[in-house]
């Protein structure tokens, strides 16, 4: 039987059966801090390393990765967001990687777990002068973690965006792990990690990671990405048509980030991605976790 228990003090959702368990933070944007899939442990706490500085499976919108100095040009008019990113005078990861989501349901049985948060935002800042509502729903299994990330557009103004997804995932083994996907083009990242342009490549072949050190980003031609670590296979799965992977290795042993997004860094300049969002329209996507055991 699963259960979950809001701790309403601390602002922590914790969700657990036999083989599952999951930490969500509401207070942290509701990002998914802890899980364990099947047995598996695959997203841990990353102390000593902050928050702030990792941005730990938070939740991305308006956008994913950079804006250029934070501004950016829509419908002819000029918009400044703050350079959060203070060494390379970007802005990094949007809006709502720090705000609090309010518990609008739960639900808990014998074969998963379901919680919907949300939050509404009701202030408009200069960067991004719009409302919006952004409702997230985990869906949590023994095998399965399904995220369905809603945002519905509350302003008289169409807005630009893009999403994305900032998880980190552990393997006993990096090194000896695998990352597999169907992509035939690179974004060139120039100075700042600002996007340059796209390369052509192959990967109809895994690779391994051995090592490499990652921070870099590929179109997709399939949604589908395979993390093949020495005790388990984590595939991935994300709805709609705008799919990018962005990877990146921090400084903590056996660990990984892979993130899926619908855009890439300065999107909201080079267009790449980039999708608008008429008053009183929703846009939904849904990234999907599945494990199995080696």
């Amino acid at each position: 039987m699963y259960t979950i228990q809001h701790n309403q003090k601390l602002g922590v959702l914790e969700i657990e059966n036999a083989n599952t368990y999951a930490k969500i933070y509401l207070n942290a944007g509701a990002s998914l801090q802890e899980l364990t899939l099947n047995g598996h442990e695959i997203i841990k706490d990353l102390s000593p390393l902050s928050y702030s500085d990792t941005y730990a499976s938070s939740i991305l919108f308006p956008f994913a990765n950079r804006i250029k100095d934070g501004k950016y040009t829509f419908k002819g008019k000029d918009f400044q967001f703050e350079p959060n990113q203070k060494e390379e005078h970007n802005a990094l990861h949007g809006l709502v990687f720090n705000k609090t989501f309010e518990v609008t349901d739960c639900t808990a049985n014998e074969d998963f777990a379901c919680v919907t948060l949300q939050y509404k935002e009701t202030n408009k800042s200069i960067g991004f002068p719009y409302t919006y509502t952004i409702e997230l729903e985990y869906i949590f299994s023994n095998e399965n973690l399904e995220l369905k990330l809603t945002v519905r557009n509350t302003d008289s103004e169409t807005f630009p965006f893009t999403l994305g997804w900032h998880p980190y995932f552990t393997s006993d083994n990096l090194f000896e792990s695998i990352l597999q996907f169907d992509s035939t083009e690179k974004i060139i990242l120039g100075d700042r990690n600002i996007t340059k342009g796209t390369v052509k490549i192959d990967t109809t072949e895994a690779f391994k990671i051995a090592g490499q050190q990652f921070d870099d980003c590929w179109i997709l031609n399939s949604d589908q990405v395979i993390f093949k670590t020495p005790k388990f296979n984590l595939k991935f799965n994300a709805s709609g048509n705008n799919n990018f992977l962005q990877v990146y290795t921090p400084p903590k042993e056996n660990t990984i980030a892979i993130e899926p997004t619908t855009g890439v860094s300065d999107s909201f300049n080079n267009g790449i991605g980039l999708e608008t969002l008429e008053p009183g329209a929703s846009f939904s996507i849904t990234w999907r976790l599945n494990i199995k055991s080696n």
